[in-house]
């Protein structure tokens, strides 16, 4: 565990070269959808920013004819005051509720796309990507981006109608002043266009780190005992340790970035302010300029320094939003599906037959299989057994599609499994192994996986799995929940409830993988006894690396280096006096 593993979602490569409203267009499909909100929330950011204008407009007639001659009624300030700040606050409200409709509909339809994926993708994606980076990806990622970027859009918006609204009111008061502002523009532009890049970059390596980081606790959580066996701790602290201080550093210069940006863009505000009202101050010593005039001209100007502010501040929340974002988009559009034909049949015979079959991990320098020639007929027990490492896994993987031959063919009921659609492949299998994985969710639930819960046939495969009597002790018998991967029940138990599991499916092909070689005796007998019921009338596969559970099997076949070395059953690979006779020698044999 001392290494770190690189557990990124690659991004496409094409994103970075994209303009920033062409990456936003992609997003179009999951947050474009509510077009009609969309509309409101534009109209109520134009109704908002027209209301800027109106604060300075309203302060020339007050202090022209309020103050100075007593012309303007009362009521007319209060009324217009309320009314101006009624109308803005509304659009506020508008805009802040639609854009959340907005983000949360987006996100579900983002989510249910990636998620999606995940369940359909090429099985690469999970040697490649670990589990804390997916389900931070799906989960948080994707969240944090959509709300930093629509928040950011509608700041885009908001403040840059804004500042048109009073501009465009400068330049009816004042317009050789105005174009003083104008002046600044393309130097605020070019501050956020160099700016935005670094924060790109060091956003990419900011998620990056934390993928590392996540796996590094995930690691552990997993690996706890182990740890703690060990007396790791120190080092994994260390190793922690190491990786937040990484994160620390990249976020700093993440923030030294995006907080450059407010101070640059204030000062060149600042000099193009200062500039407008000494010359302001010039203008109006020598011409008619009313007081009121002046203060709504100055007032507009104060009011511009806010809207320049957030927009200034507004390109760190859209870079970091939009490269969050982007990760749920190459995992959706840059991860391929698995392949399968067109091929469909409700149940197989069980039928199986091998020929040339060749598998080689892209890592290791010898083949994983290298099978000449293998047939298992339906309803036959075939035993797999060899040293670790011989092919065993590898050959049930290759069956039910996990892996992918490099040559030859594999048929089952005479068609080639690369014609076979994968869902209906894989319907004609069952499972039992050591590892039992179940979901977080009622006995029922986990029984019936993959199909609807009929709970009469429920309590028959129990029954066959010799687990009926310690459901009815539980409170909610099979509506009782089993937790995180089922760890309150015992591996006798779990062992027993993948049987029922296998049993509920009732596929015509059965695999046992190390199904009893966790258990104790007492354990191993009641799951023995449930195997023997499941494996009725079922081609069975039989993975044992303890030769005494493969004494009935129909056929051994024994392998070594992924290639076949001897096959028959028990007595004559006995009398054979080989691999097999070897490794029974050798204790592999422990009576059960």
């Amino acid at each position: 565990m001392s290494a770190e593993p690189v557990h990124q979602i690659e991004f496409d490569a094409s994103a970075p070269a994209l303009g920033i409203w062409q990456r936003i267009r992609r997003l179009l499909p999951y947050f474009g959808a509510l077009r009609a909100t969309w509309a409101m929330v534009a109209i109520s950011a134009v109704v908002g920013a027209a209301t800027e204008p109106m604060i300075p407009a309203l302060l020339k007639p007050l202090l022209d004819k309020g103050f100075q001659q007593g012309e303007l009624p009362i009521w007319t300030v209060p009324v217009s005051l309320l009314l101006l700040f009624g109308v803005r606050g509304l659009a506020g409200y508008i805009s802040q509720i639609g854009l959340t409709r907005i983000t949360h509909h987006g996100l579900l339809i983002l989510r249910q796309a990636m998620f999606n994926k995940i369940l359909e993708a090429d099985l690469k994606l999970f040697a490649s990507q670990s589990s804390s980076t997916l389900s931070n990806t799906v989960v948080f990622e994707v969240q944090n981006g959509a709300t930093m970027l629509v928040n950011a859009l509608l700041s885009l918006t908001r403040n840059g109608l804004t500042l048109l609204a009073l501009t465009t009111y400068l330049f009816y008061l004042n317009w050789k002043l105005t174009l003083i502002v104008a002046a600044i523009f393309p130097a605020v532009a070019w501050v956020m266009r160099v700016l935005t890049k670094r924060l790109h970059r060091l956003t990419q390596a900011n998620q990056q780190a934390t993928d590392e980081l996540a796996y590094v606790v995930e690691e552990n959580v997993l690996a706890h005992r182990d740890v703690r066996l060990y007396g790791a701790q120190a080092i994994q602290a260390a190793r922690f340790e190491r990786l937040s201080e990484s994160l620390r550093h990249l976020a700093m210069k993440s923030t030294v970035a995006g907080a450059a940006m407010t101070p640059m863009t204030q000062m060149l505000a600042a000099v193009a302010l200062s500039a407008v009202i000494s010359v302001a101050l010039v203008q109006s010593a020598s011409s008619a300029t009313s007081v009121g005039g002046f203060v709504a001209f100055v007032t507009a100007m104060l009011m511009i320094i806010a809207p320049v502010r957030q927009l200034s501040e507004v390109s760190s929340p859209i870079t970091r939003g939009l490269v969050s974002l982007e990760r749920g988009l190459a995992l959706i559009q840059s991860t391929p599906n698995e392949s399968g034909g067109d091929f469909a049949m409700p149940r197989a015979s069980g039928h199986i037959a091998l020929a040339g079959l060749r598998v080689k991990y892209p890592s290791a320098t010898e083949p994983a299989l290298d099978i000449s020639e293998l047939t298992v007929m339906p309803g036959e027990t075939v035993a797999l057994v060899g040293a670790s490492g011989s092919g065993k896994t590898s050959l049930v993987n290759v069956l039910t599609r996990f892996i992918d031959m490099d040559a030859g063919q594999v048929t089952l009921d005479g068609h080639d499994l690369r014609d076979w659609q994968l869902s209906t492949l894989r319907a004609q299998f069952s499972l039992v192994s050591q590892q039992v994985v179940m979901i977080n969710d009622t006995i029922a639930a986990n029984v019936a996986l993959g199909m609807p819960v009929d709970r009469s046939k429920v309590l028959e495969c129990l029954v066959s799995a010799n687990l009926s009597q310690f459901t009815q002790t539980l409170p909610q018998g099979i509506d009782t929940l089993v937790g995180h991967n089922a760890t309150q029940l015992s591996g006798g138990q779990r062992q027993r409830l993948a049987i029922a599991r296998a049993l509920y499916k009732d596929a015509p092909i059965l695999i046992l993988d190390e199904a009893t070689s966790a258990l104790d005796t007492e354990s191993e007998r009641a799951v023995q006894e449930a195997l023997d019921r499941l494996m009725k009338d079922r081609t069975t596969l039989v993975i044992a690396h303890r030769l005494s559970t493969v004494h009935h099997a129909d056929r051994i076949v024994v392998l070594d280096h992924g290639k076949i070395a001897e096959t028959g059953n028990h007595t004559q690979l006995l009398q054979l006096d080989g691999l097999y006779a070897r490794l029974y020698r050798l204790g592999l044999h422990s009576e059960v």
